[in-house]
């Protein structure tokens, strides 16, 4: 069965995300606890507020959906295949899956990507190639969403990294309540 956009986007809609194993094979999941980040918890270190006001990094959004999935997917054990990648890029092509970009001398250097359905962003992955480049792009990310009227920021899988920014864990019977309440939202990533 092929990975359409109906595919994902039903997924995401039911609190699941696909990932890949080491042969290539789909499997859809859902984690219990789900990380999520409340707005007004993120944390900006005070060097990574330094790199943001130097405006080391020029953020972008949507310019090079393909490179950032791609840079993401290129590392020695990725979740991230061929035909994931395939699919995000049919869902960003139908305006449902988004990047954000840091560029540094005009070369992309961090990003992110995820989807955005409703009011809720089901982040994805990062890559960094320049220091703090991915989390500029997710500072970033959570600057949009809040003005943009979003009211659900989805980690998934918490880690160390996203802990440090702010994210944390909850109950999956609370995250899908707040999911339910977020995709009846109507808003705008771009």
């Amino acid at each position: 069965m092929k990975l359409t956009t109906e595919i994902l986007e039903a997924c995401y809609r039911a609190g699941a995300f696909p990932m890949a194993d080491s042969y290539g094979r789909i499997e859809f999941y859902r984690s219990d606890p789900r990380s999520v980040l409340e707005f007004e918890d993120l944390h900006v270190p005070r060097s990574l507020g330094r790199v943001i006001r130097k405006g080391t990094f020029e953020v972008r959004v949507d310019e090079d959906f393909d490179g950032v999935i791609r840079a993401c997917a290129d590392r020695e054990e990725t979740w991230i295949s061929a035909e994931i990648i395939e699919a995000y890029v049919r869902l960003h092509h139908a305006g449902k899956a988004h990047s954000v970009e840091a560029y540094s001398e005009e070369a992309l250097v961090g990003g992110l990507y995820g989807v955005a359905l409703g009011g809720a962003f089901m982040g994805e992955s990062m890559f960094t190639r320049k220091r703090d480049a991915s989390k500029v792009c997710f500072v970033y990310l959570v600057g949009r969403l809040r003005e943009r009227g979003y009211e659900l920021l989805d980690c998934q899988i918490q880690n160390p990294h996203l802990a440090r920014l702010g994210a944390r864990e909850i109950p999956e019977r609370e995250y899908l309540r707040r999911l339910e309440h977020a995709l009846n939202l109507d808003c705008s990533f771009v």
